[in-house]
Formats: C-alpha cells, sequence, structure tokens
C-alpha cells in the first residue's frame, strides 16, 4: 500500500482505539479548524426539544406485545392522550408491537426500551391513500407507517426497534438477490415480469408501475381514482412535514417500503445515533432525506441503505422552485455508512436550493459514490457553500467525489453525442463554491469526477490534502475556477491522471503519484485554457500532456 496512504490509516487506528467521546473530540475539533481556516463560522446547533416527565406504559391501555395483537388505536391514544395532557413520554416496553399507521402529536416522546419493537402490519388496507410528498412533487402516497404535521417538540427515542415490513410493498429484480431469496420470496406468491426477471407484490403494484406518472396527482381527480393502483405507492417509513424542535435518537430504523426517514420542512432537527437498516436490495430504499430544512444535526448515526444514504433535498424541478424552501445550516459528522448509492449526498431534487452545510468526520465504506453531489437541467435551484473536510472512504464502487449534472441523462461527452448547449434559465441548476479538504480513499472505481453543463459549468470548487487509491485518477468536464492542491493519486490505470474536457482556470499545486502512466494531463475541448499546474512529482509517466482534437498547447501552463 503507498506509504502516505498507510501513514493516515496508522494515525486513524491510533485514535479508533481510544474513548469515542475523545475520538470525537479529536477529530471534530481538527475538522473545525480546517473549517474556520474557510473564513465560514459553523451554524450553531439546533434547539432540541423538551418534555414534561408524565410517561405513558402503552401496556396500561391494554395493549399486548405478542407480535399477534393489533395495537394502532391504543398507541394511537396513548400519543393523542400524552399530548392533551401538555406532553411527556409515550413508553413502548418490551415485545413485539403490531400496529398500523402511528401519527405523532407535538411535545410527545415515543419511547422504545432496548428490547421492544415496533412492527408494521403486512395488511395494507391499514394504510391509507392519502396526499403525500414524494422525490419532491406532490404525490398520491399510502399513510407513512409514521407521520406527523405542524407539529413542535417530537421525539422518537430509545434504543429499540421500528420494522416498516417493507418487503411485501417493494418489486425486486432477481438479479439484486441471491437464488436462495429469490426462490423464498416466489413462495409469497406475487407477479413476475414477462421476462421473469422481477418481482412485483401484486397486480395492484404491477399496474402503478406501468401507468405513467402514477404518483402525480392528476387535476380533476380525487384519491379515489388512485385506488387501483394503491399498493404501488410505497411509504416512506417515518415522514415529519413542517415541525419544529424535532428529535430522533438512539433508535433503529430498518425495511422501510420507501426511504427511511423523511423530514421535510422542519426547524431545528437533530438525527443522532440512530441506526439505519434497508437490504441493499431496497428499491428507493434511501437512509434519510433531509428536503427544505432549516437548522439540522445528523451526528453519529450508522446507515446501510437499498439507495442513498444521507441525503439532502429541496423539491423538484418547479414545484421546488415555487416552495423555495432550501436546506440550510446543517451540520453532518460522525457518521458511519456502508452500503448506499452515496454516503453524503445533495440532489438531485434540489430544486429549492441548498446551502451552509458542513460535512466532516465521516466515513463511507462500501457505498457506490462516497460523496455525491447530483442533479440536471430541469432542476434549477442553487447548491453552494458547501464544507467538507475529514472523510474517510474504503471500497467505494464508482466514484470517491462525484459532482454530476447529467443525472438519468446523456452527457455531451458521450462519444457520438453532439455537444449542445441550452439557454441559461431558472430551470438551469448550478453548482458552486464547494470547499473540500482531508480526504481519504482506499478502493474506488475513479478518484474525482466533476461533470458541468456546456452553460453552466460547475464552478469555484477547491480541493485540498486528497490521497486516493483508485483505477482511475481525474476527469473533469465542463468545469471552470477549480483549485486542487495536494492530490496524491494512486491508480493503476495507465493512461492519463488527469483527464480534462473543456475546463477553464484550474490550478493544481501539489500533484503526486508513483504510478506509470501514459501522460500526467489529457487536455480536450476547445474551451479548455487557464490550466496551470506547479509541484508536480510524477516520475514514472511518459509525457506530460496529450492534447486531444486540435486543443491549444497554450490551454495548460507547467510552473
Amino acid at each position: 500500500m503507498n506509504k502516505r496512504i498507510t501513514s493516515v490509516l496508522s494515525i486513524l487506528a491510533i485514535s479508533f482505539s481510544l474513548p469515542v467521546c475523545a475520538q470525537q473530540n479529536i477529530l471534530q475539533k481538527d475538522s473545525i479548524a480546517m473549517i474556520k481556516s474557510f473564513h465560514v463560522s459553523m451554524p450553531a446547533l439546533p434547539v432540541l426539544p423538551a418534555f414534561k416527565k408524565d410517561t405513558l406504559n402503552i401496556k396500561t391501555l391494554n395493549a399486548k406485545g405478542d407480535g399477534q395483537f393489533l395495537n394502532t388505536v391504543i398507541i394511537n391514544k396513548a400519543i393523542a392522550q400524552i399530548s392533551a395532557s401538555g406532553g411527556g413520554v409515550v413508553l413502548i416496553p418490551g415485545g413485539v408491537w403490531l400496529t398500523g399507521p402511528l401519527e405523532m402529536k407535538s411535545n410527545v416522546n415515543l419511547h422504545l426500551n432496548r428490547d421492544a419493537i415496533v412492527l408494521f402490519t403486512k395488511d395494507k388496507d391499514q394504510y391509507h391513500l392519502t396526499e403525500g410528498d414524494y422525490e419532491g412533487h406532490r404525490a398520491v402516497r399510502n399513510e407513512s407507517p409514521i407521520y406527523g404535521e405542524n407539529l413542535e417538540n417530537v421525539a422518537i427515542t430509545g434504543r429499540g426497534v421500528i420494522d416498516g415490513n417493507g418487503d411485501v410493498w417493494r418489486s425486486v429484480k432477481k438479479s439484486k438477490l441471491t437464488p436462495d431469496q429469490w426462490n423464498d420470496l416466489l413462495q409469497y406468491g406475487g407477479i413476475l415480469s414477462e421476462n421473469k426477471q422481477t418481482w412485483y407484490p401484486s397486480a395492484s403494484y404491477l399496474k402503478g408501475n406501468n401507468t405513467k406518472d402514477a404518483g402525480y396527482i392528476q387535476s380533476g381527480k380525487s384519491l379515489s381514482d388512485y385506488t387501483g393502483m394503491k399498493d404501488f405507492f410505497r411509504p416512506n417509513l417515518l415522514v415529519l412535514k413542517n415541525c419544529k424542535n424535532v428529535l430522533l435518537e438512539n433508535a433503529t430504523f430498518q425495511n422501510s417500503p420507501a426511504w427511511c426517514l423523511h423530514l421535510l420542512m422542519c426547524e431545528n432537527l437533530s438525527i443522532k445515533e440512530v441506526n439505519i437498516k434497508n437490504p441493499a436490495y431496497a428499491q428507493n430504499g434511501d437512509g434519510m432525506d433531509i428536503e427544505s430544512c432549516k437548522n439540522v444535526l445528523i451526528e453519529g448515526n450508522t446507515l446501510t441503505c437499498g439507495d442513498d444514504g444521507i441525503c439532502i433535498k429541496s423539491g423538484r424541478d418547479a414545484f421546488g422552485r415555487e416552495r423555495g424552501m432550501p436546506t440550510e445550516n446543517v451540520i453532518v459528522r460522525g457518521n458511519v455508512v456502508y452500503h448506499a448509492h452515496g454516503g453524503f449526498v445533495i440532489g438531485s431534487e434540489m430544486s429549492g436550493g441548498a446551502n451552509n452545510i458542513f460535512v466532516y468526520d465521516n466515513s463511507f465504506m462500501g457505498t457506490e459514490n462516497g460523496l455525491r453531489f447530483k442533479t440536471t437541467r430541469g432542476r434549477g435551484g442553487i447548491v453552494s457553500n458547501i464544507y467538507i473536510s475529514n472523510i474517510f472512504m474504503k471500497d467505494i464502487q464508482s466514484d470517491a467525489i462525484l459532482f454530476d449534472m447529467y443525472y438519468m441523462a446523456t452527457s455531451s461527452a458521450v462519444k457520438g453525442v453532439k455537444i449542445k448547449q441550452y439557454p441559461v434559465t431558472v430551470a438551469t441548476p448550478q453548482f458552486k463554491n464547494f470547499k473540500i479538504s482531508n480526504v481519504v480513499c482506499v478502493g474506488a472505481n475513479r478518484g474525482i469526477f466533476v461533470r458541468g453543463l456546456p452553460e453552466m459549468n460547475i464552478q469555484d470548487i477547491s480541493f485540498k490534502n486528497i490521497t486516493l487509491e483508485a483505477k482511475q485518477g481525474v476527469d473533469i468536464e465542463e468545469a471552470k475556477n477549480i483549485k486542487i492542491e495536494n492530490l496524491h493519486l494512486n491508480v493503476s490505470d495507465k493512461n492519463s491522471l488527469v483527464k480534462i474536457l473543456n475546463g477553464q482556470q484550474l490550478q493544481f499545486d501539489g500533484l503526486s503519484s508513483d504510478n506509470n502512466v501514459a501522460q500526467i494531463f489529457s487536455v480536450d475541448g476547445s474551451k479548455s485554457n487557464h490550466i496551470d499546474v506547479a509541484n508536480v512529482h510524477v516520475d514514472h509517466a511518459a509525457s506530460k500532456v496529450q492534447l486531444l482534437n486540435g486543443t491549444a498547447a497554450s490551454s495548460i501552463n507547467f510552473n
């Protein structure tokens, strides 16, 4: 292994041998110092909810924890009763508490003892169709297992487990399962696709799957018009909308039908030391989606997901722009993400914008991407003032750091696709002013990928003190004012360390690698210019630069 990577990991191993509180204090102190060097101030921590000590044990209302009795009415009664009396704690003791949807109320802390399992029923008739929110727009949904709206002082705490029974809701591709898992799934009935490669829970689900824009609420229609597709509208496990002073702490949230935690338009939100567990094959099985929220702390959580891990959103396309509520003043620290499409993610529904976000002391292992920032034409929205430090990654399947403005679209960089520059409008998204420092990744397909639009480059991005072990190095397309300091690459690809297409005002100061490569830089595109390179330590390159398709030699300057 490269000496530099070994040294960094040795330091981390020493710190990880310390008590947890000491680890966090050392790393946070280092990261906060680095962020202050960016000449910015971190946001204050969110206000925590406060509760009376009054406690109501659901057993006193004759709830039964035998996994057979349906406790929906009793648990909802307990929540309403505590809220009406001025607030307090609803206690879920040890047991398996079968229930339908639960509605949270103001001034209530739903507390689960360590040996408590809240298990949501497989009976979909218990979940009524409702008008909800999904992927950034108003949508037909089934009631979420846990939901609340327009609340103040609300919490779910304790070390118990909340299980959404998501397997009865989701479709699954055969390729996502082992042979034994697939055979077990077929025992539940359901319907197979024509090619026998996808399992659907029911005919109702399949009808929705085959109906264009099934989830959108069409003008002139009521919810009753969607009953024939009811199973298709999978709920998120927990949805809290327009709430203030929210705390989720210690509990395990698992097996969600769609997204696990969806916090929408909330203010003063703390998610601390929760466990989120979704199967790797869980379709849309995001860990947590923080949408149009303000004053947020995400700290010390552990996630394994079927889709993105920790994800920042703010609405989709025109709907998100009209709402006009960015996600802002966010601290994301001390989290571990295992399987996920992205460890920390912004987008792709970011049309209301995102800003003033601080991400540090996090580790990602086995995720598809590490840091993932995604959008596409039509979204609009501005994502800016993002500060990231102390990110440690291992076994990343695709890109360690990804900026992509062609999410779910075809880039003009693809061979045979004509480059097209569109007019800049309110629907043109923007990524700018990101500062990323102190990143280590051991194992990835590619180290850094930055891909902007011809009409709206990704711009004003700085990378500092980055060590990446990957198959490929750096790929930058349609980007402007990018500064990379102290980048070490350990790559197996023998081609270019750094590929540039239409890159403008790029600065490289301190680039090193011990690998044999054909060239250090490959530069393409008529717009490539003002690429300045200094302090290069690459001794095993056949040449410094390859200029493609008539790119001018003056586009790159070695100092």
